[in-house]
């Protein structure tokens, strides 16, 4: 018998270690992610950009959660059990964090509601799940291609617009500024897709091979 468990402990001894591991990155590249989305955030908003306590809260710690989120689907093997994909879909919805989260900043709710300050944070979540759907790369295609060029269309037009629409031509295409918020922005947002793809990609996998 324990010829028989013993290789069955090791590699669940194993996985547990790695998706460890996973979370731990996975937390620490969110918080950067996070961080760097926060810089452009102050680079559009000129010498109007204010830091608090509150960007903790409403910026950081949503990164930190979804990076979490996203190492440990990302450890999720093709035989994940009923509890593993029913985390996968939680995982996969990680990114509703960036709307959810600033509202706790007191006044954010307020401020949403009358001013429509804060938009922006549920526009990135819904990006997310959007994005990551798209490029799952499962079937059947064409509702997938919908999702992934509206996402990835999107993001090209925030990148593209927000600079110039905010500050004119301080950050308008043609100067060396504006083209650098640009990339930045984009590259931002498509990493934030790449990596949103990955409990969808995992979901997919475990259900083709519970089918077969």
């Amino acid at each position: 018998m324990s010829e028989i468990t013993t290789p069955a402990a090791g590699r669940m001894r194993s996985r547990r270690r790695a998706r460890t591991t996973f979370v731990a990155v996975g937390a620490l590249a969110g918080l950067a992610w996070a961080a760097a989305l926060r810089a452009w955030m102050a680079e559009l908003n000129g010498l109007m950009s204010a830091f608090s306590w509150g960007t903790f809260v409403g910026v950081l710690l949503p990164g930190v959660v979804v990076g979490a989120a996203f190492g440990w689907a990302a450890v999720v093997g093709d035989d994940a059990t009923p509890g593993e994909r029913r985390m996968l879909r939680w995982c996969a919805a990680a990114p509703l964090a960036f709307a959810v989260a600033p509202l706790a900043v007191p006044g954010a709710l307020v401020d949403l509601l009358t001013q429509g300050l804060g938009g922006g944070a549920a526009a990135i979540a819904l990006l997310a799940v959007l994005g990551g759907f798209g490029f799952d790369g499962g079937r059947p295609r064409w509702p997938r291609a919908v999702a992934g060029a509206l996402a990835v269309g999107f993001s090209v037009a925030v990148a593209l617009l927000t600079g110039p629409l905010l500050r004119g031509e301080v950050l308008g295409l043609a100067s060396p500024r504006g083209a650098w918020l640009a990339v930045f922005d984009l590259a931002l947002l498509l990493l934030l897709i790449a990596a949103a793809s990955i409990p969808f990609r995992r979901l997919r996998a475990s259900r083709d091979r519970a089918r077969s």
